[in-house]
């Protein structure tokens, strides 16, 4: 399981011009799963992002969390976190866990992290427009 973390400013989800998920103040996540992915990967790295200490606090230092700070999470499901591009220069996408299976993993994440905070969520499987105003810019990168 992979996740990307963007700490975020306003941030939305479009499918087919309709705004489906938005945030004000956050994290943006774009989350792939691959096999051999479990339970205990999501519940992990779900606590992981919301205690992860990327907000700062009254000195300016990254020393606070999204619990800390309230915020939400925008929740992208992106299987090309899982491209393969060692073989030349269009990517490879079967180390990226199969659709009927990744969803199940995407909406156990996405309710695991529904326990501590507000999540807004995009489609998955659909064709979407991300608008994210990446704060810092502060981007991580979660695996487990």
């Amino acid at each position: 399981m992979r996740v990307l973390v963007q700490r975020s400013g306003p941030a939305s989800v479009k499918v087919l011009d309709e705004v489906i998920g938005k945030i004000d103040y956050g994290l943006v996540l774009l989350v792939g799963f691959t096999d051999g992915d479990t339970r205990e990967k999501v519940e992990y790295l779900a606590r992981k992002v919301v205690n992860l200490r990327i907000f700062p606090d009254d000195e300016g230092i990254m020393n606070k969390s999204l619990l800390d700070v309230s915020g939400s999470v925008l929740s992208i499901s992106q299987f090309t976190l899982y491209a393969n591009c060692s073989k030349g220069n269009r990517p490879s996408y079967i180390e990226a866990m199969k659709n009927d299976e990744a969803i199940k993993f995407y909406e156990m994440f996405n309710e695991e992290l529904r326990k501590y905070v507000n999540v807004e969520v995009g489609k998955f499987g659909a064709d979407m427009d991300v608008s994210i105003t990446n704060i810092g810019p502060t981007t991580i990168w979660l695996e487990k």
